[in-house]
């Protein structure tokens, strides 16, 4: 365990440290406001809901993202550190076995106590006290400073499982529940053909390299930077959209099972996919349940919630295929992030949600996260940091595979184009779609 590093006077700091503790204390302030603007409209009853062990209850979420503060910060470095208690540790660590014991995944839906008024008091403790921790003068700050960046971006990746374990669980009740009220955006637009843009290929760069032309953070998975080469290759201008997968759906691709692959089929048939999750038809006419409530499906807007399997189906029906994941971020370039994310409105100091589903005419961000054909593995170089927070990305590279471009459940901080979010192929929970490549010539 690290020990505490000594105080010293705060007067002491340059100010390129001031501006950096400055920046990151924002930070922390706007990331911890946002988790409870989102749990603002939940009862008690919502934020114990567990609808299957890749979900968790909000509360669960909460308390977990305030336990990491706590455990890697302000327990190894604040020698008069006090968890309110100390059983905390085993109800809400997640997978980091360095870290002690931890209670089962599948049960914490069933955490009852300490109750939403305990944790809420549980963050306030924890907020206050590593606000003490940045405030003051210590010789290990910059260390502190990186740990709390760490921090927070771990909690914006729970912000998006928090409302996307919510839909999954809201979606099991007949009364189909609105979390946040319909913003009054027309429900329907009008699908138009996809493009192709070329690209030439050859000798690229990828992932993300820490250097003042790709200043501010990214996660240990994301590095080094590296070389890889790409055939000449064409990406489409748009995610695919509801309307495109209708026409999948309507040609029999969920029963044509040349289009997929071994493990995709007998997943689709053991689990009786016949649509994207969350659909059904009504009147004749498809209808998703949404953050937003039951909304008809917009034709127009890129298709939501479907597994990787899926999505590799229907690339070969329109006689593509899935991007690698060394060709999107190429492809996106210099693309500015701009996007339907989750946080719109609070670079204008407002704590209002964007959309929350998916809207048409977006590009390379937001709305929709895309799937690659990429396994999640470690790139040339890679090494995971010593200890604990070695897990975090590391022990998953096998299985699973990558995705790219955040949604509308992903908060805007945490996008940049060398983000490499991952998922098992089968998974669809998550606002998981996709966009079209094919070869050149």
């Amino acid at each position: 365990m690290t020990h505490a590093a000594p105080l010293s006077d705060t007067g002491s700091r340059s100010p390129a440290e001031t501006d950096r503790i400055t920046a990151i204390t924002a930070l922390f302030e706007a990331t911890r406001a946002r988790s409870r603007a989102l749990v603002a409209p939940l009862s008690p009853e919502d934020m114990m809901l567990q609808p299957m062990q890749d979900a968790s209850p909000a509360k669960w979420h909460l308390a977990h993202t305030t336990w990491f503060f706590e455990e890697f910060i302000l327990k190894p470095r604040d020698p008069d550190y006090r968890s309110p208690d100390d059983r905390f540790a085993f109800l809400f660590n997640s997978y980091y076995v360095q870290a002690g014991p931890r209670h089962a995944r599948d049960k914490r839906g069933l955490i009852s106590r300490p109750d939403v008024a305990d944790v809420m008091a549980y963050r306030t403790h924890v907020e206050q006290a590593l606000a003490a921790v940045l405030r003051a003068g210590r010789d290990d700050a910059a260390e502190i400073a990186d740990l709390v960046e760490l921090g927070c971006h771990h909690e914006m990746q729970h912000q998006e499982l928090l409302v996307t374990d919510l839909l999954n669980g809201l979606s099991y009740n007949p009364l189909l529940p609105v979390y946040q009220a319909p913003d009054g955006t027309p429900a329907k637009g009008e699908n138009h053909p996809v493009t192709y843009t070329a690209h030439a290929g050859g000798l690229v760069e990828m992932g993300f390299d820490g250097t003042a032309a790709q200043a501010g953070f990214a996660y240990d998975c994301e590095m080094p930077r590296h070389k890889t080469y790409l055939a000449p290759y064409q990406i489409a201008d748009r995610p695919v959209s509801n309307g495109d997968w209708i026409a999948f759906m309507e040609a029999g691709g969920y029963a044509d099972q040349t289009l997929w692959l071994m493990d995709g089929w007998a997943c689709a048939q053991r689990e009786g996919w016949d649509a994207p999750l969350y659909w059904w038809q009504q009147d004749g006419e498809w209808w998703s349940y949404t953050l937003r409530g039951p909304m008809p499906v917009d034709p127009a807007a890129p298709v939501v919630h479907v597994s990787c399997y899926e999505a590799d189906a229907f690339a070969r029906w329109a006689g593509a295929r899935l991007p690698t994941e060394a060709e999107w971020e190429s492809a996106a370039g210099d693309t500015p992030i701009r996007g339907n994310f989750l946080d719109a409105g609070e670079d204008d100091g407002a704590e209002t949600l964007g959309a929350l589903v998916p809207r048409a005419g977006g590009g390379m961000y937001g709305d929709v996260w895309e799937w690659t054909q990429s396994p999640f593995t470690p790139y040339p170089g890679f090494r995971p940091p010593e200890g604990a927070i070695g897990e975090y990305n590391g022990k998953f590279m096998v299985n699973q595979f990558v995705l790219r471009g955040g949604s509308c459940a992903t908060p805007r901080a945490q996008m940049r184009p060398s983000y490499r979010t991952f998922f098992y192929p089968h998974q669809r929970w998550q606002m998981l779609g996709l966009r079209l490549a094919r070869d050149a010539g």
